[in-house]
């Protein structure tokens, strides 16, 4: 039986990565294809803006949220959306930083489609998005599903920019990171070897997938003929 100080912040990371998984699966193929098949001005600027996440500080992506979504700003003023410190701000915090990770892996794979190809398919009388959703994205699909799966890893394991933008309310928005802390905080560390224990559990299953996806795509190399021996 899973105590409630296990089902609570288990509960709310599984919904908040659901949630992210979306955003990134959106945005991330979206920025990706854009980035691998568009030459527009400034293209290196959008992508070293999408992947800043990776280098800054979780507080600082954190706090930019904050201030985007808080008081004064458009979203929150001209939309009337107030997210701040609910689970919804939590998977946005969380899609945010794990957004690198699809972007990129998306972008390969895209990329290294064969154009000719997709030109077969146009010759055939495909629109543009046919080819994209008969050609182009079954061909990359399993690059796009590394990234996915690696970006909604690194969604549920985020902490700084969450804390920042959802607090860590207990059955609202506290997930496992948020609850480890916590734990630790208070001296619970039986709580937090548990958590700690399902979490690395988790990463170590989407790695484990990853891995396998990567070694299952590796042409295999056919073996040499074998000579025969010269009379």
């Amino acid at each position: 039986m899973i105590s409630d100080a296990i089902w609570q912040p288990l509960r709310l990371s599984l919904q908040v990565t659901a949630l992210a998984t979306l955003l990134l699966f959106l945005a991330g193929l979206v920025l990706g294809v854009l980035l691998a098949r568009v030459r527009f001005p400034g293209r290196i600027i959008v992508e070293t803006v999408v992947l800043l996440p990776l280098v800054l500080p979780p507080s600082v992506v954190g706090y930019y949220l904050l201030v985007g979504l808080g008081r004064g700003s458009p979203i929150k003023d001209w939309l009337g959306l107030d997210i701040l410190f609910t689970w919804q701000a939590a998977a946005l915090a969380s899609a945010l930083v794990g957004l690198p990770l699809m972007v990129q892996a998306t972008r390969a794979a895209i990329a290294g489609v064969n154009p000719s190809l997709e030109s077969a398919a146009r010759t055939l009388g495909s629109s543009e998005m046919g080819v994209f959703f008969r050609v182009t994205l079954p061909l990359a699909r399993r690059g796009v599903l590394v990234g996915l799966v690696l970006g909604a890893a690194r969604a549920m394991g985020e902490f700084g920019a969450t804390l920042m933008v959802a607090g860590s309310i207990p059955g609202r928005t506290q997930t496992l990171p948020l609850a480890i802390y916590d734990a630790v905080l208070v001296q619970d560390y039986a709580l937090a070897n548990q958590l700690v224990l399902l979490v690395t559990s988790l990463a170590f299953l989407g790695l484990w997938w990853v891995r396998r996806q990567e070694e299952n795509g590796k042409p295999r190399r056919r073996p040499e003929p074998r000579k025969e021996p010269e009379p």
